[in-house]
Protein backbone atom coordinates (compact mmCIF):
# COMPACT_ATOMS: atom_id res chain seq x y z
CA UNK A 1 0.00 0.00 0.00
CA UNK A 2 1.28 3.33 -0.97
CA UNK A 3 1.63 6.25 1.76
CA UNK A 4 -1.32 8.46 0.16
CA UNK A 5 -3.65 5.17 0.71
CA UNK A 6 -1.83 4.68 4.24
CA UNK A 7 -3.06 8.08 5.20
CA UNK A 8 -6.60 7.52 3.42
CA UNK A 9 -6.49 4.29 5.54
CA UNK A 10 -5.83 5.47 8.72
CA UNK A 11 -8.29 8.14 8.73
CA UNK A 12 -10.48 6.15 7.64
CA UNK A 13 -10.34 3.50 10.27
CA UNK A 14 -10.49 6.31 12.90
CA UNK A 15 -13.39 7.93 11.58
CA UNK A 16 -16.02 7.47 14.40
CA UNK A 17 -13.48 8.62 16.30
CA UNK A 18 -12.79 11.85 14.68
CA UNK A 19 -16.91 12.57 14.14
CA UNK A 20 -16.99 12.00 17.94
CA UNK A 21 -14.62 14.68 18.46
CA UNK A 22 -16.09 17.30 15.78
CA UNK A 23 -19.73 16.98 17.27
CA UNK A 24 -18.46 16.87 21.02
CA UNK A 25 -16.38 20.09 20.48
CA UNK A 26 -19.63 21.53 18.38
CA UNK A 27 -21.81 20.95 20.97
CA UNK A 28 -19.45 22.57 23.76
CA UNK A 29 -18.38 25.98 22.34
CA UNK A 30 -15.98 28.27 24.07
CA UNK A 31 -15.32 31.92 23.46
CA UNK A 32 -11.60 33.37 23.17
CA UNK A 33 -8.88 32.81 25.61
CA UNK A 34 -11.76 30.54 27.73
CA UNK A 35 -11.30 27.27 25.89
CA UNK A 36 -9.89 25.49 28.39
CA UNK A 37 -12.17 22.41 27.85
CA UNK A 38 -11.84 22.06 24.11
CA UNK A 39 -7.80 22.48 25.21
CA UNK A 40 -7.50 20.09 27.31
CA UNK A 41 -9.82 17.43 24.97
CA UNK A 42 -7.08 18.48 22.21
CA UNK A 43 -4.08 17.57 24.11
CA UNK A 44 -5.84 14.66 25.53
CA UNK A 45 -6.11 13.07 22.13
CA UNK A 46 -2.35 14.14 21.09
CA UNK A 47 -1.27 12.75 24.03
CA UNK A 48 -2.72 9.16 22.88
CA UNK A 49 -1.17 9.58 19.39
CA UNK A 50 2.41 9.79 21.36
CA UNK A 51 3.13 12.87 20.44
CA UNK A 52 4.88 15.62 22.16
CA UNK A 53 2.09 18.02 23.71
CA UNK A 54 2.63 21.64 24.98
CA UNK A 55 -0.31 23.43 26.81
CA UNK A 56 -1.14 27.23 27.87
CA UNK A 57 0.57 28.58 25.23
CA UNK A 58 -1.01 31.84 24.95
CA UNK A 59 -3.77 31.08 27.52
CA UNK A 60 -5.05 28.04 26.09
CA UNK A 61 -3.66 27.25 22.95
CA UNK A 62 -1.82 23.73 22.19
CA UNK A 63 0.89 22.24 20.09
CA UNK A 64 1.51 19.00 19.42
CA UNK A 65 4.79 18.08 17.68
CA UNK A 66 6.09 14.92 15.65
CA UNK A 67 9.43 14.54 14.12
CA UNK A 68 10.10 11.06 13.10
CA UNK A 69 13.63 9.44 13.65
CA UNK A 70 16.08 10.80 11.05
CA UNK A 71 13.48 13.83 9.72
CA UNK A 72 15.57 17.16 9.25
CA UNK A 73 15.10 19.67 12.45
CA UNK A 74 15.12 22.92 10.09
CA UNK A 75 11.79 21.95 8.51
CA UNK A 76 8.50 21.87 9.97
CA UNK A 77 4.91 22.09 8.69
CA UNK A 78 1.88 23.55 10.95
CA UNK A 79 -1.29 22.52 10.76
CA UNK A 80 -3.53 24.89 12.16
CA UNK A 81 -7.36 24.82 13.77
CA UNK A 82 -8.86 27.30 15.86
CA UNK A 83 -10.27 26.63 19.48
CA UNK A 84 -12.91 29.16 19.81
CA UNK A 85 -16.36 30.35 18.76
CA UNK A 86 -18.43 33.12 17.72
CA UNK A 87 -21.49 34.22 19.95
CA UNK A 88 -24.38 33.96 18.39
CA UNK A 89 -26.61 33.00 20.96
CA UNK A 90 -29.87 31.48 19.00
CA UNK A 91 -27.86 29.00 17.27
CA UNK A 92 -29.04 25.51 18.54
CA UNK A 93 -26.38 24.89 19.83
CA UNK A 94 -25.60 27.85 21.83
CA UNK A 95 -24.14 27.82 25.33
CA UNK A 96 -27.45 28.97 27.04
CA UNK A 97 -24.51 30.45 29.52
CA UNK A 98 -21.85 32.43 27.70
CA UNK A 99 -24.04 32.77 23.96
CA UNK A 100 -21.24 30.86 22.53
CA UNK A 101 -21.65 28.54 19.31
CA UNK A 102 -19.73 26.98 16.41
CA UNK A 103 -21.28 29.20 13.82
CA UNK A 104 -17.59 29.77 12.30
CA UNK A 105 -16.81 26.23 11.83
CA UNK A 106 -13.50 26.05 14.15
CA UNK A 107 -14.61 22.63 15.57
CA UNK A 108 -14.18 21.48 11.96
CA UNK A 109 -10.90 22.59 11.67
CA UNK A 110 -10.00 21.29 14.64
CA UNK A 111 -11.30 17.73 13.96
CA UNK A 112 -9.02 17.76 10.32
CA UNK A 113 -5.81 18.64 12.75
CA UNK A 114 -6.94 15.41 14.94
CA UNK A 115 -7.58 13.20 12.38
CA UNK A 116 -4.48 13.93 10.23
CA UNK A 117 -2.70 13.44 13.59
CA UNK A 118 -4.36 9.89 13.53
CA UNK A 119 -2.95 9.41 10.01
CA UNK A 120 0.70 11.30 10.28
CA UNK A 121 1.72 9.53 13.40
CA UNK A 122 1.19 5.91 11.97
CA UNK A 123 4.57 4.81 11.96
CA UNK A 124 4.12 3.44 8.12
CA UNK A 125 3.34 7.19 7.23
CA UNK A 126 5.84 8.88 9.87
CA UNK A 127 8.97 6.78 7.96
CA UNK A 128 8.25 8.58 5.06
CA UNK A 129 8.08 12.23 6.31
CA UNK A 130 11.54 14.21 6.14
CA UNK A 131 10.54 17.52 8.62
CA UNK A 132 8.71 17.47 11.79
CA UNK A 133 4.76 18.19 12.03
CA UNK A 134 3.61 20.28 14.61
CA UNK A 135 -0.34 20.51 15.43
CA UNK A 136 -1.99 23.55 16.61
CA UNK A 137 -5.38 24.16 18.32
CA UNK A 138 -5.11 28.12 18.58
CA UNK A 139 -6.58 30.51 20.98
CA UNK A 140 -8.95 32.96 20.37
CA UNK A 141 -9.30 33.80 16.31
CA UNK A 142 -12.92 35.62 16.87
CA UNK A 143 -12.12 39.23 17.96
CA UNK A 144 -14.73 39.66 20.20
CA UNK A 145 -14.63 41.02 23.97
CA UNK A 146 -12.55 43.74 23.65
CA UNK A 147 -12.81 44.70 26.75
CA UNK A 148 -12.49 41.21 28.53
CA UNK A 149 -9.29 40.99 26.45
CA UNK A 150 -8.05 44.22 27.30
CA UNK A 151 -8.42 43.10 30.92
CA UNK A 152 -5.87 39.83 30.06
CA UNK A 153 -3.50 42.52 28.86
CA UNK A 154 -3.61 44.69 32.34
CA UNK A 155 -3.01 41.57 33.96
CA UNK A 156 0.05 40.99 32.09
CA UNK A 157 -1.39 37.43 30.79
CA UNK A 158 -0.57 38.42 27.18
CA UNK A 159 -0.27 41.57 24.80
CA UNK A 160 -2.01 41.12 21.54
CA UNK A 161 -5.59 39.85 21.50
CA UNK A 162 -5.84 37.62 18.91
CA UNK A 163 -4.10 34.00 19.14
CA UNK A 164 -2.02 33.79 16.62
CA UNK A 165 -0.54 37.32 17.36
CA UNK A 166 0.35 36.58 20.62
CA UNK A 167 1.78 33.26 19.34
CA UNK A 168 3.94 34.28 16.97
CA UNK A 169 5.08 37.11 20.04
CA UNK A 170 5.87 34.31 22.48
CA UNK A 171 8.22 32.44 19.53
CA UNK A 172 5.52 29.44 19.06
CA UNK A 173 6.03 29.65 15.21
CA UNK A 174 9.86 30.13 15.05
CA UNK A 175 11.04 27.06 13.68
CA UNK A 176 7.22 26.78 11.52
CA UNK A 177 8.66 26.74 7.54
CA UNK A 178 4.95 26.48 6.17
CA UNK A 179 1.34 26.94 7.30
CA UNK A 180 -2.06 25.02 6.36
CA UNK A 181 -4.70 26.95 7.20
CA UNK A 182 -8.47 25.80 6.74
CA UNK A 183 -12.21 26.73 7.11
CA UNK A 184 -15.67 25.69 6.41
CA UNK A 185 -18.04 27.88 4.01
CA UNK A 186 -21.62 27.41 2.81
CA UNK A 187 -21.68 27.56 -1.20
CA UNK A 188 -18.48 25.32 -1.33
CA UNK A 189 -19.49 21.89 -3.10
CA UNK A 190 -16.16 20.19 -2.10
CA UNK A 191 -13.05 22.22 -1.13
CA UNK A 192 -11.76 25.35 -2.73
CA UNK A 193 -7.96 25.81 -3.03
CA UNK A 194 -5.68 29.14 -2.35
CA UNK A 195 -6.80 32.29 -0.21
CA UNK A 196 -7.97 35.29 -1.10
CA UNK A 197 -6.87 38.70 0.31
CA UNK A 198 -8.79 39.94 3.45
CA UNK A 199 -9.33 42.78 5.74
CA UNK A 200 -7.20 43.46 8.25
CA UNK A 201 -7.80 45.97 11.54
CA UNK A 202 -7.51 47.65 14.37
CA UNK A 203 -9.24 47.14 17.37
CA UNK A 204 -10.67 49.85 19.57
CA UNK A 205 -12.62 50.76 22.89
CA UNK A 206 -13.71 54.09 23.62
CA UNK A 207 -14.71 55.61 26.88
CA UNK A 208 -16.85 58.34 27.29
CA UNK A 209 -17.02 60.19 30.97
CA UNK A 210 -19.19 62.95 31.83
CA UNK A 211 -21.00 64.10 35.35
CA UNK A 212 -23.88 62.11 37.10
CA UNK A 213 -27.23 63.86 38.09
CA UNK A 214 -31.23 63.96 38.26
CA UNK A 215 -32.13 63.44 34.84
CA UNK A 216 -36.07 65.19 35.92
CA UNK A 217 -34.73 67.30 38.78
CA UNK A 218 -31.46 68.52 37.78
CA UNK A 219 -30.44 67.64 34.40
CA UNK A 220 -28.75 71.06 33.65
CA UNK A 221 -25.93 70.00 36.84
CA UNK A 222 -25.32 66.30 34.36
CA UNK A 223 -22.85 66.20 31.39
CA UNK A 224 -24.32 63.28 29.20
CA UNK A 225 -21.80 60.78 28.24
CA UNK A 226 -24.62 58.83 26.20
CA UNK A 227 -24.87 62.12 23.89
CA UNK A 228 -21.29 62.44 23.71
CA UNK A 229 -21.43 58.77 22.38
CA UNK A 230 -24.25 59.53 20.23
CA UNK A 231 -22.39 62.09 19.15
CA UNK A 232 -19.84 60.64 18.25
CA UNK A 233 -21.60 58.02 16.46
CA UNK A 234 -23.16 60.41 13.96
CA UNK A 235 -19.69 62.03 13.23
CA UNK A 236 -18.34 58.64 12.07
CA UNK A 237 -21.49 58.06 10.04
CA UNK A 238 -20.82 61.52 8.42
CA UNK A 239 -17.03 59.91 7.60
CA UNK A 240 -18.01 56.88 5.68
CA UNK A 241 -18.56 59.40 2.18
CA UNK A 242 -14.62 59.58 2.89
CA UNK A 243 -13.62 56.39 2.54
CA UNK A 244 -12.57 55.19 -1.00
CA UNK A 245 -14.84 51.91 -1.98
CA UNK A 246 -11.30 50.50 -3.14
CA UNK A 247 -10.12 50.07 0.25
CA UNK A 248 -13.28 48.09 1.55
CA UNK A 249 -13.24 50.13 4.93
CA UNK A 250 -15.79 48.50 7.43
CA UNK A 251 -16.10 50.90 10.79
CA UNK A 252 -18.37 48.99 12.94
CA UNK A 253 -19.04 49.67 16.60
CA UNK A 254 -21.48 48.69 19.18
CA UNK A 255 -22.31 50.09 22.57
CA UNK A 256 -21.19 48.47 25.54
CA UNK A 257 -22.33 50.88 28.49
CA UNK A 258 -24.90 53.35 27.82
CA UNK A 259 -25.39 54.52 31.74
CA UNK A 260 -26.54 52.72 34.67
CA UNK A 261 -30.43 54.08 35.69
CA UNK A 262 -32.76 55.63 33.54
CA UNK A 263 -33.32 58.47 35.84
CA UNK A 264 -29.77 59.69 36.11
CA UNK A 265 -27.67 61.26 33.87
CA UNK A 266 -25.38 58.76 32.15
CA UNK A 267 -22.36 59.61 33.64
CA UNK A 268 -20.11 56.58 31.86
CA UNK A 269 -20.81 55.89 27.93
CA UNK A 270 -18.15 52.85 26.11
CA UNK A 271 -18.26 51.85 22.70
CA UNK A 272 -16.22 48.66 21.24
CA UNK A 273 -15.36 48.93 17.38
CA UNK A 274 -13.51 47.47 14.87
CA UNK A 275 -11.79 49.56 11.93
CA UNK A 276 -11.34 47.41 8.83
CA UNK A 277 -9.69 48.15 5.69
CA UNK A 278 -8.19 46.20 2.76
CA UNK A 279 -4.57 47.37 3.25
CA UNK A 280 -2.72 49.18 6.48
CA UNK A 281 -2.70 52.55 5.10
CA UNK A 282 -6.75 52.76 4.23
CA UNK A 283 -6.98 51.01 8.20
CA UNK A 284 -4.72 53.93 9.86
CA UNK A 285 -6.39 56.90 7.53
CA UNK A 286 -10.01 55.27 9.01
CA UNK A 287 -8.39 54.80 12.58
CA UNK A 288 -7.71 58.79 12.64
CA UNK A 289 -11.65 59.82 11.52
CA UNK A 290 -12.67 57.40 14.43
CA UNK A 291 -11.01 59.20 16.74
CA UNK A 292 -12.12 62.66 15.83
CA UNK A 293 -15.54 61.83 15.60
CA UNK A 294 -15.44 60.46 19.45
CA UNK A 295 -13.03 63.89 19.90
CA UNK A 296 -15.99 65.86 18.17
CA UNK A 297 -18.80 64.04 20.25
CA UNK A 298 -17.08 64.52 24.10
CA UNK A 299 -16.21 68.49 23.14
CA UNK A 300 -19.85 69.19 22.43
CA UNK A 301 -21.39 67.86 25.68
CA UNK A 302 -18.14 68.90 27.67
CA UNK A 303 -17.29 65.38 28.53
CA UNK A 304 -13.93 63.20 28.84
CA UNK A 305 -12.59 60.66 26.17
CA UNK A 306 -10.77 58.20 26.59
CA UNK A 307 -9.46 56.70 23.40
CA UNK A 308 -7.86 52.76 23.93
CA UNK A 309 -6.54 51.41 20.12
CA UNK A 310 -5.31 48.36 20.04
CA UNK A 311 -3.76 45.87 17.31
CA UNK A 312 -6.39 43.31 15.24
CA UNK A 313 -5.04 41.32 12.42
CA UNK A 314 -3.06 42.35 9.48
CA UNK A 315 -4.77 41.95 5.98
CA UNK A 316 -4.12 38.43 4.65
CA UNK A 317 -1.74 37.97 1.74
CA UNK A 318 -3.56 36.09 -1.32
CA UNK A 319 -2.06 32.89 -1.88
CA UNK A 320 -2.82 30.89 -5.30
CA UNK A 321 -3.72 27.52 -5.16
CA UNK A 322 -1.05 24.98 -3.79
CA UNK A 323 0.06 22.30 -5.76
CA UNK A 324 0.38 19.86 -2.76
CA UNK A 325 -3.51 20.96 -1.43
CA UNK A 326 -4.39 20.19 -5.37
CA UNK A 327 -2.68 16.72 -5.56
CA UNK A 328 -4.19 16.17 -1.78
CA UNK A 329 -8.06 16.92 -3.46
CA UNK A 330 -7.63 14.75 -6.16
CA UNK A 331 -7.54 11.81 -4.16
CA UNK A 332 -10.15 12.91 -1.86
CA UNK A 333 -12.72 14.46 -3.87
CA UNK A 334 -14.47 14.13 -7.52
CA UNK A 335 -12.95 16.58 -10.09
CA UNK A 336 -16.14 18.77 -10.43
CA UNK A 337 -16.00 19.10 -6.62
CA UNK A 338 -12.30 21.10 -6.49
CA UNK A 339 -12.47 24.67 -7.10
CA UNK A 340 -10.01 27.52 -7.13
CA UNK A 341 -9.81 30.62 -5.93
CA UNK A 342 -10.16 33.29 -8.58
CA UNK A 343 -7.70 35.65 -9.08
CA UNK A 344 -8.15 38.91 -7.33
CA UNK A 345 -10.69 38.12 -5.34
CA UNK A 346 -10.96 39.71 -1.76
CA UNK A 347 -13.06 39.25 1.58
CA UNK A 348 -13.97 42.24 3.90
CA UNK A 349 -13.59 39.76 6.63
CA UNK A 350 -10.69 39.35 9.01
CA UNK A 351 -8.97 37.25 10.60
CA UNK A 352 -5.25 36.47 12.35
CA UNK A 353 -4.00 34.20 9.55
CA UNK A 354 -3.13 37.50 7.82
CA UNK A 355 -0.14 37.75 10.70
CA UNK A 356 1.21 34.24 10.23
CA UNK A 357 0.88 35.41 5.88
CA UNK A 358 3.25 38.66 6.55
CA UNK A 359 5.83 36.24 7.96
CA UNK A 360 5.92 32.66 6.06
CA UNK A 361 4.13 30.86 3.35
CA UNK A 362 0.71 30.03 4.13
CA UNK A 363 -1.31 27.06 2.16
CA UNK A 364 -5.12 27.57 2.66
CA UNK A 365 -7.95 25.08 1.17
CA UNK A 366 -11.55 26.06 2.12
CA UNK A 367 -14.09 22.97 2.70
CA UNK A 368 -17.93 22.45 2.59
CA UNK A 369 -20.05 20.69 3.91
CA UNK A 370 -22.00 23.46 5.78
CA UNK A 371 -25.24 25.36 5.32
CA UNK A 372 -25.96 29.18 6.11
CA UNK A 373 -24.45 32.17 6.58
CA UNK A 374 -21.30 32.44 8.94
CA UNK A 375 -21.60 33.30 12.20
CA UNK A 376 -25.34 32.90 12.17
CA UNK A 377 -28.23 31.26 14.13
CA UNK A 378 -28.57 29.30 10.82
CA UNK A 379 -25.58 27.69 10.60
CA UNK A 380 -25.58 23.98 10.66
CA UNK A 381 -23.08 20.97 9.38
CA UNK A 382 -24.96 18.37 7.17
CA UNK A 383 -22.36 16.74 5.46
CA UNK A 384 -20.00 15.35 8.07
CA UNK A 385 -18.09 13.42 5.60
CA UNK A 386 -17.20 16.72 3.64
CA UNK A 387 -16.70 19.12 7.14
CA UNK A 388 -14.84 16.96 9.11
CA UNK A 389 -13.14 13.44 7.73
CA UNK A 390 -12.24 14.98 4.23
CA UNK A 391 -10.72 18.03 6.16
CA UNK A 392 -8.83 15.71 8.15
CA UNK A 393 -7.91 13.97 4.91
CA UNK A 394 -6.41 17.20 2.76
CA UNK A 395 -4.43 18.57 6.08
CA UNK A 396 -2.74 15.00 6.41
CA UNK A 397 -2.24 14.50 2.63
CA UNK A 398 -0.47 17.54 2.39
CA UNK A 399 1.60 17.86 5.36
CA UNK A 400 3.28 14.23 3.57
CA UNK A 401 3.07 15.89 -0.02
CA UNK A 402 5.17 19.13 1.56
CA UNK A 403 7.59 16.92 3.97
CA UNK A 404 8.33 13.81 1.31
CA UNK A 405 11.28 13.39 -0.65
CA UNK A 406 13.09 14.91 2.13
CA UNK A 407 10.83 17.90 2.58
CA UNK A 408 11.57 19.26 -1.03
CA UNK A 409 7.95 20.81 -1.04
CA UNK A 410 8.56 23.05 2.07
CA UNK A 411 11.75 23.85 1.40
CA UNK A 412 10.87 25.17 -2.41
CA UNK A 413 7.77 26.76 -0.91
CA UNK A 414 9.69 29.08 1.80
CA UNK A 415 12.46 29.51 -0.95
CA UNK A 416 9.78 30.98 -2.77
CA UNK A 417 8.25 33.02 0.04
CA UNK A 418 8.99 37.23 0.25
CA UNK A 419 8.40 38.25 4.14
CA UNK A 420 6.63 41.19 3.83
CA UNK A 421 7.98 41.24 7.99
CA UNK A 422 10.58 40.05 10.05
CA UNK A 423 8.93 38.74 14.22
CA UNK A 424 10.92 41.95 15.08
CA UNK A 425 9.76 44.67 12.34
CA UNK A 426 6.14 42.31 13.34
CA UNK A 427 6.30 42.92 16.86
CA UNK A 428 7.31 46.81 16.17
CA UNK A 429 4.69 47.29 14.15
CA UNK A 430 1.98 45.76 16.45
CA UNK A 431 3.41 47.48 19.62
CA UNK A 432 3.03 50.72 17.86
CA UNK A 433 -0.22 50.92 17.53
CA UNK A 434 -1.07 49.99 20.68
CA UNK A 435 -1.87 53.54 22.37
CA UNK A 436 -4.13 55.46 25.01
CA UNK A 437 -5.29 59.05 24.39
CA UNK A 438 -7.36 60.62 26.89
CA UNK A 439 -8.57 64.27 26.20
CA UNK A 440 -11.20 66.55 28.93
CA UNK A 441 -13.22 68.57 27.04
CA UNK A 442 -14.68 70.60 30.35
CA UNK A 443 -15.27 67.54 32.77
CA UNK A 444 -12.79 68.99 35.71
CA UNK A 445 -14.23 72.43 35.22
CA UNK A 446 -17.54 72.03 35.48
Amino acid sequence: MGVEQEILRAIDENREEILAFARDVYRHPELGYKEKRTAAKVAEVFRARALAVRESLAITGVRADLRPEGASSDVTVALIGELDAVVSPDHPHADPQTGAAHACGHHAQLAGVVGAAFALSSPAVAAHLGGGVAFFAVPAEEYGEVEFKNGLKEQGLLRYGGGKCELIRIGAFDDITVSVTHHSAPGVKGIKIGSETSNGFVSKVIRLRGRGAHAAAAPHLGINALNAASLGLTALAYQRETFQDADTVRVHPILTRGGELVNVIPQDATVEILVRGKHLEAILDADRKVDRSFKAGAMALGAKVEILTAPGYLPVVAAPPAPEIEAAARLVFPPEAIERVADGAHGTGSTDVGDLSYLMPVLNFTTGGMTGDLHSKDVDFFDEETAYIATAKIFALTAYHLLKDGAQAARAARAAYKPHFTKADYIAYMDALEKTETVDYGTEGK
